[in-house]
Parts: structure tokens; C-alpha cells; sequence
């Protein structure tokens, strides 16, 4: 009778250590940890110029935004708005790169002032909160924080990065 209680036994744990690893993996996976996701963001130094407007943007770490290059070159922003406007005319702004060459975005969170991905960021329009270059983009973590913040300063709608367009963007300088 010991023999085959010891042996269940083993069964048991090797099946339920298998479930576990799997588990362990499948949340690892799900939520992006186990694989970076690009490279970190980078402080802006005195010198760096937000290549839309030309304001030097330390002076603005609350609403800094940052384009990171696979070559390593970062462009930085003193908002959401005039990151949005590079991006849509990388052409104009930075000729000799193209979206493709773009490693990661990151946009300022509005109430951690964190850099944050800008793809997972819920931006907030038509809002009373000016950044230094007039109306803006307000960009959150969640949804939640987006909507109180929505009814709070009488924003206009929320939208996620694929929803950000030229015309978007446009009619924030209005």
C-alpha cells in the first residue's frame, strides 16, 4: 500500500509542478514581462530641442514625450501633441528615418508623471489642462483614470494610439 501512495504521490507533484511552471509562463507572456519591450526611455539633458516647436524640453519633465531609434538617436517633445505631429510627418521633421525605424514612444503619464508607452497610453481631448504648447493630449495608464479625468476637465473623448490621426491633432491647434 506504501508503495503505490508514494508513487501517486510523485504523479501528483510532477503533474501539478508542470501546471504550475505552465501558469507561471502563461502570465509571464500575457503580460509582456518576460521579454523586454524596447529600449528604456531616456532623460532629456538642457540641450535637447523638441524638433517641432524648438522648446528646449527639460524645462517641461511633466509632459516630455520621446521617439527612441533602433539606432539609438532619441527625438524629445515638451508634449503629446507635437510627438503626434513628428510622427505623422517623420518626413519633414527627420528625413532620414522612417517609421520602421522607430524602437519605442513614450509619452508622460498625466497624474504619476511617468514615461509610459505611448501604445498603451489612453490620451484625453478636448480637455481645460494646457501643456506648454497650448491644448493637448493627456495621457493615462488605465481607462478609469482617463474617464474621471474626462469628467473633470470637461474633455471632449479618450482615445488610444491608433486612434490619434493628423486631423486629431489638427484640431487641437484650432
Amino acid at each position: 500500500m506504501k508503495a503505490g501512495w508514494d508513487r501517486r504521490r510523485r504523479v501528483f507533484f510532477k503533474n501539478h509542478r508542470i501546471a504550475l511552471i505552465a501558469g507561471i509562463l502563461i502570465v509571464f507572456f500575457l503580460t509582456g514581462s518576460a521579454f523586454p519591450q524596447g529600449p528604456a526611455p531616456v532623460k532629456p539633458s538642457k540641450k535637447d530641442k523638441c524638433p517641432v516647436c524648438g522648446m528646449f524640453v527639460y524645462k517641461y519633465p511633466d509632459w516630455v514625450g520621446e521617439v527612441i531609434f533602433k539606432d539609438g538617436a532619441v527625438a524629445y517633445f515638451d508634449g503629446a501633441k507635437d510627438l503626434f505631429k513628428y510622427y505623422f510627418n517623420l518626413k519633414k521633421y527627420n528625413p532620414g528615418k522612417t517609421r520602421k525605424d522607430i524602437s519605442a514612444i513614450y509619452v508622460t503619464e498625466y497624474y504619476d508623471v511617468k514615461l509610459m508607452d505611448a501604445h498603451k497610453a489612453h490620451f484625453v481631448t478636448g480637455s481645460d489642462v494646457y501643456g506648454p504648447m497650448g491644448r493637448e493630449l493627456i495621457p493615462f495608464f488605465t481607462q478609469e483614470d482617463a474617464r474621471a479625468f474626462k469628467k473633470d476637465h470637461k474633455g471632449k473623448r479618450i482615445l488610444v494610439f491608433e486612434q490619434v490621426t493628423p486631423a486629431v491633432i489638427g484640431k487641437l491647434d484650432d
